[in-house]
C-alpha cells in the first residue's frame, strides 16, 4: 500500500499507469462545513499499479494527476462518477476523457437503478467489502491503515468491474448506449455552479410568477453569498425562508420581520438588506425573462390511468432488455408522453424509442394492449377488434 506525498512519486506513478488503456479512479472529500469540496484523497489503480495520493501534503503538486486525467489514450473507470469529475473540474478546470462510469454500465447490464459499489463488487468478483470506515474524517492526519485499506479498495476491485462490465456491455452491442450517458458527464455545463441557475434546484414553492422572478433572484444572492464565503447554502439562508420571502416579496428590511422563518434581529443585519435588494430586482424583472410557473394541478382521472399503464409497459420493457427503467425514463417523462403528442424526452430517442417508446406511442394510439399471462406481461398487438399478435416481455 503506496501512499504518494511528494510530486516526484506521483509523476513516477502517472507515467506508468499512462502507458494502460485504462486507470480506476476515486477520491475522497468533506464538504459539509464548506460549499466547495476539499478534497482529501485520490485512488488510482491501473491493471498492474494501485497507489494512494495525499493532495493536503504539504509541497505536492497534482499536476501530473491532472495530465494523466486529460490523457486522451486512457479511459478513466469511476462509480458514479459526477462528484470525482466536479473535483477534477473545480480544481484544474478540465474534466477527465474519455472516462466510463460503472454505475451507469450496471444499469445497462441489469444491475438495477443506482447499483451502490458494495453491492457491485459483490456481484462481480464475490468480495464483501468492509465500509465501516466510510464516513471517516479525511482530511485528519495521520490517515489510519484501516483508512488506507478502505480507500484502496475502492478502485483495486474497480478494475475487474470495468473489465466485466466492458466485456458485457460489447457482447450485447450497447457499449453505444453507455457512451450516451457519458456525454452529460463530460460537459462543463454540468459543473458549472452558475448562480444565475441555482434557482433550478430549488423545489418552487411559490404562489406566480411574481413570486417564482423573486426566488430567481433570491436563489442567485445566495449562490453567490455561499461560494463567496465557502460555506454551505443553508447557512446562508435555509430553502424554507427563501420560498417564504419569494412568497412575502418585502421591500423594506422592517417587513422581514414579520417573517416566521427568520428571527426579529435578523431585519437590521446587512443580510437583510442584501435580501431585500434581491427582492426588488425579482420584482422588476420582465417577465419574458421569468419561466412559466408549473401550476401544481393534478392530471384527469384517464391521463393518471394512461400514466400508471405506460409505467407497467416501462418495467416490462426493462425488464426485458435487462436494463434500469430509470435509465430510460421517469416519471416527468411518463407523465409528458401521456399529455403530449410529440413530447421531447429522451424515451422517445434512439435505443429508448426502440426499445420502450415505440410502444408506448403504440399503446397510446390503442394498437396495443398489456395482458398478464402466466405471470408474465403480454403485449397484444390488435388490428381492429381482434388480437394478431401476442409477444411475452417480462417474467
Amino acid at each position: 500500500m503506496r501512499l504518494i506525498e511528494t510530486t516526484q512519486e506521483l509523476a513516477q506513478i502517472c507515467n506508468r499507469l499512462g502507458q494502460h488503456d485504462f486507470v480506476a479512479v476515486d477520491t475522497e472529500f468533506i464538504r459539509e462545513q464548506t460549499y466547495w469540496p476539499k478534497l482529501c484523497l485520490i485512488q488510482i489503480a491501473g491493471p498492474q499499479d494501485e497507489a494512494l495520493i495525499d493532495p493536503l501534503h504539504p509541497g505536492i503538486s497534482l499536476d501530473p494527476f491532472f495530465q494523466l486525467m486529460a490523457n486522451e489514450r486512457v479511459v478513466k473507470v469511476f462509480h458514479a462518477a459526477r462528484q470525482d469529475l466536479e473535483i477534477v473540474w473545480n480544481l484544474a478546470r478540465l474534466i477527465p476523457h474519455p472516462i466510463f462510469d460503472t454505475q451507469v454500465a450496471a444499469m445497462v447490464c441489469g444491475f438495477g437503478e443506482a447499483v451502490s459499489y458494495v453491492n457491485l463488487v459483490k456481484q462481480v468478483t464475490r468480495h464483501d467489502l468492509d465500509k465501516t470506515s466510510r464516513f471517516t474524517d479525511w482530511a485528519r492526519r495521520p490517515l489510519s491503515p484501516k483508512q488506507l485499506t478502505y480507500a484502496l479498495g475502492d478502485v483495486i476491485y474497480l478494475r475487474d468491474i470495468y473489465l466485466y462490465l466492458k466485456t458485457e456491455l460489447e457482447r450485447e452491442g450497447r457499449t453505444g448506449w453507455v457512451d450516451e450517458e457519458m456525454s452529460t458527464l463530460i460537459e462543463p455545463a454540468t459543473y458549472e455552479a452558475n448562480p444565475e441557475h441555482a434557482w433550478r434546484r430549488l423545489k418552487l414553492r411559490v404562489k406566480n410568477r411574481k413570486g417564482l422572478a423573486v426566488l430567481i433572484e433570491l436563489a442567485a444572492w445566495r449562490e453567490r453569498a455561499a461560494q463567496t464565503q465557502d460555506v454551505p447554502r443553508n447557512r446562508i439562508l435555509r430553502d424554507d425562508t427563501l420560498y417564504d420571502i419569494a412568497n412575502q416579496a418585502p421591500t423594506d428590511a422592517s417587513q422581514l420581520s414579520e417573517l416566521r422563518t427568520l428571527s426579529e434581529g435578523f431585519a437590521k443585519s446587512a443580510r437583510a438588506r442584501e435580501i431585500v435588494e434581491a427582492v426588488k430586482r425579482g420584482l422588476a424583472r420582465d417577465p419574458k425573462t421569468v419561466p412559466n410557473l408549473r401550476t401544481g394541478v393534478p392530471l384527469p382521472a384517464e391521463k393518471l390511468a394512461l400514466v400508471d399503464l405506460l409505467r407497467v409497459l416501462l418495467k416490462a420493457c426493462a425488464a426485458r432488455h435487462k436494463v434500469a427503467p430509470r435509465l430510460i425514463a421517469d416519471g416527468d417523462d411518463l407523465e409528458r408522453m401521456a399529455v403530449e403528442n410529440s413530447p421531447d424526452v429522451a424515451a422517445m430517442k434512439g435505443w429508448r424509442y426502440d426499445m420502450f417508446g415505440a410502444y408506448a406511442e403504440r399503446l397510446k394510439q390503442g394498437g396495443l394492449a398489456l395482458k398478464a399471462d402466466g405471470g408474465e406481461v403480454a403485449l397484444l398487438e390488435l388490428g381492429g377488434s381482434q388480437e394478431t399478435h401476442k409477444e411475452r416481455v417480462a417474467g
